[in-house]
């Protein structure tokens, strides 16, 4: 229990105390929102009902099982665990920490470049029109996804090594008990700054490239088009193949853009606390910012749900359907 006394009289230490007790809110509701949430997504989106292409429903539906897991696996089973450390204090005897931590940055990982690997299809659908028939397809989609799953396992092995597996249930970045030898070995700094390279820094990088060339064309093209239909006999008031492509772009753009709103306070702390371990030290972050920051990076997997309700028709009229199913359900068996 978290109680205020004397000793958070700065103002540093209020702030955070503050945070804990948020957390110990947040992160529950967070849990229990978010489970289901990706739960009925894959439910909806594996139906094929929502108007989607094969490949796009193949990569939503990836994205929100690689959200479930994250939010199991990372939220509950570590942030969670921290949180409420005198209620989880028995996993101190449970030494697969280090499993944990490879299964935890899998996860993330898949998360992450599968978001990747749907803003890439995208721009392959609206900016290259000759791959567009061979790439994008359902087929492509499982191979990619595939290959970024085995990928992401692969890449995430050498934490088995780096840490031991008793839990070291403390508030701060890493949860595993380390040993002597990897924290005094040259080699662990390059590992730790190669991990965060390839995630959030690649990823964040690569969607914002595709995103801006993405736009480019779809300014250039929306132009060209218009002029087109302005000069001929068609009615230029309605454009079936611009309303399609308006509502694939609205769809791509918010979850790339919520990618990037909710990871990049994450991004910026690794990226700054980079620096100071090269030397440039002019100003310390503080462990709240990495805290709040681990509080976006899981809030944005429970997003994907309500950006589909507000941008996807369709989904929304399947969400309704399931949402009334258990009523009209009771209602039968009433009558």
């Amino acid at each position: 229990m978290i109680s205020v006394d004397s000793q958070w009289n700065t103002l540093q230490n209020r702030i955070q105390c503050a945070l804990k007790i948020i957390q110990h809110f947040y992160y529950p509701i967070l849990a229990i929102v978010g489970i289901p949430l990706n739960l009925v997504t894959i439910m909806i989106l594996s139906r094929g009902k929502c108007g989607l292409s094969k490949s796009v429903t193949h990569y939503l539906v990836a994205m929100a099982a690689a959200d479930l897991l994250v939010i199991i696996v990372d939220l509950i089973l570590r942030h969670i665990s921290i949180t409420f450390d005198d209620q989880f204090y028995f996993r101190r005897s449970i030494p697969i920490c280090n499993i944990h931590a490879v299964l935890l940055y899998a996860v993330t990982d898949c998360s992450v470049y599968f978001t990747v690997t749907f803003t890439f299809d995208r721009f392959v659908a609206i900016c290259c029109q000759k791959l567009k028939s061979k790439y994008c397809s359902e087929k492509t989609a499982t191979v990619v996804l595939g290959t970024v799953t085995v990928l992401s396992c692969l890449k995430n092995i050498f934490w088995y090594f780096m840490f031991l597996p008793q839990y070291r249930l403390k508030g701060n970045t890493w949860f595993c008990e380390m040993s002597f030898d990897v924290q005094v070995s040259q080699i662990w700094g390059p590992i730790e700054f190669l991990h965060h390279i390839l995630n959030p820094a690649v990823p964040f990088v690569l969607i914002l490239f595709l995103n801006g060339f993405t736009v480019r064309h779809i300014i250039v093209s929306s132009s060209v088009r218009k002029r087109l239909r302005t000069h001929s006999s068609e009615d230029s008031s309605r454009d079936p193949e611009m309303e399609s492509r308006r509502k694939s772009i609205i769809l791509l753009f918010v979850i790339s853009g919520n990618f990037i709103i909710l990871w990049a306070l994450l991004m910026f702390y690794f990226t700054w606390y980079r620096m100071s371990g090269l030397g440039y030290q002019s100003v310390s972050l503080h462990p709240l910012v990495l805290e709040l920051g681990f509080m976006l990076q899981l809030f944005s997997c429970c997003t994907n749900t309500c950006i589909y309700a507000v941008t996807q028709t369709k989904f929304r009229e399947e969400l309704k359907s399931m949402l009334k199913y258990p009523f009209i359900l009771t209602l039968k068996s009433i009558h």
